[in-house]
């Protein structure tokens, strides 16, 4: 299974950046994150002195309607401002042995978060979701490609991605 949502959001990229990666903070920016809590750093920081990420541990509502429907997983997070790339691999929950990659640049093309054109203008981010599935047996592919990558992963994605867009847009 893969997903791929996308966004421009017209902000300076290293506005974006620092909200895409500063995952603590996305409950107050996010109102459909419940909790993101590091339960372990990453020892060391980034060129510029950021924090080079850790495991982490995020839950988040998928709602239906009034209805939310928890959401949770645990991922190592690595965060690389140079290539402008966060990563992540799901270690716990459902969603274990997925791998994501937010992929931020400047609109249009560009380097990444350190490029050309990082000062202003607007910034195209993608997040990639690559995944196999639940290890259940006969349909743990399935159900990852028809019910959890388009139901839950795109419909949180999405919401992220927009939630970002608006925090970042609306500081400018």
């Amino acid at each position: 299974m893969r997903t791929v949502d996308s966004i421009t959001i017209r902000a300076p990229l290293a506005r974006v950046f620092a909200l895409a990666s500063d995952v603590e903070r996305w409950p107050a920016i996010l109102p459909h994150y419940r909790w993101v809590r590091f339960l372990e750093r990453a020892d060391g920081r980034g060129a510029r002195g950021e924090p080079a990420g850790g495991l982490v541990e995020m839950a988040a509502w998928r709602p239906f309607g009034p209805i939310g429907y928890p959401t949770w997983w645990v991922s190592q997070m690595r965060i690389s401002p140079e290539a402008g790339e966060i990563r992540y691999r799901h270690v716990r929950g459902i969603t274990r042995g997925m791998d994501v990659v937010w992929r931020l640049r400047p609109a249009g093309g560009g380097g990444g978060a350190g490029g050309a054109g990082g000062a202003g203008g607007a910034v195209d981010v993608e997040v990639v979701h690559e995944w196999e599935g639940p290890a259940w047996p006969l349909v743990g592919r399935v159900s990852a490609r028809l019910v959890i990558g388009p139901v839950f992963i795109h419909a949180i994605a999405s919401r992220t991605l927009a939630g970002i867009r608006r925090a970042a847009e609306a500081i400018g």
